[in-house]
């Protein structure tokens, strides 16, 4: 098992994101368990490209400070919403054998929700625990109903195993 955080950078890792604080403390301790369980720790980063904010080489494209990589922990660069999609990421998975894969990031209605069901499309088991992915409000939804859609409706038995903080964590000891 694996854990994936992904495009948790520091332009988007803000206070507009629904259920901010709880995203970070959760993360935080997913990320701190994760280590402390022997379970890989994987950063996925999303780069808009030259001429944009969230691009390599601006500080905003970093990694935000709270869930910073440690020692030789790994980082995939993606340019599409999957973090699959020509990024090294889906190799390296197939090439360790990996087949479960707990997601947390940004943002739940984009790279979340993308590689979600990529990751099923790929045959990976999808573990997604509760408000360790937020969002913002967009033209349609506002943040909350986005976040209550994907990980109440649309994920859960279907693409991925949206379960509690704490049942994933048991996962990771039993």
């Amino acid at each position: 098992m694996v854990l994936l955080v992904i495009d948790t950078q520091k332009l988007i890792t803000n206070e507009e994101l629904y259920e901010f604080d709880r995203f970070v403390s959760n993360v935080k301790e997913i990320i701190h368990e994760a280590r402390k369980n022997n379970i890989e720790v994987i950063y996925v980063r999303h780069d808009d490209g030259v001429g944009n904010e969230l691009t390599k080489g601006n500080d905003d494209f970093e990694i935000y400070e709270k869930f910073q990589p440690i020692n030789d922990e790994k980082i995939f660069d993606k340019t599409v919403n999957s973090a699959f999609k020509e990024s090294g990421l889906l190799e390296y998975l197939i090439n360790k054998g990996e087949k479960d894969i707990v997601i947390v990031g940004l943002q739940t209605d984009y790279c979340i929700d993308a590689t979600i069901k990529c990751g099923f499309e790929h045959g990976f088991n999808i573990i997604v625990p509760a408000y360790a992915n937020t969002t913002v409000n967009n033209k349609f939804m506002s943040a909350k109903q986005s976040y209550e859609y994907y990980n109440e409706f649309m994920w859960n038995g279907r693409y991925a195993e949206c379960i509690s903080l704490e049942e994933t964590i048991k996962k990771w000891i039993d």
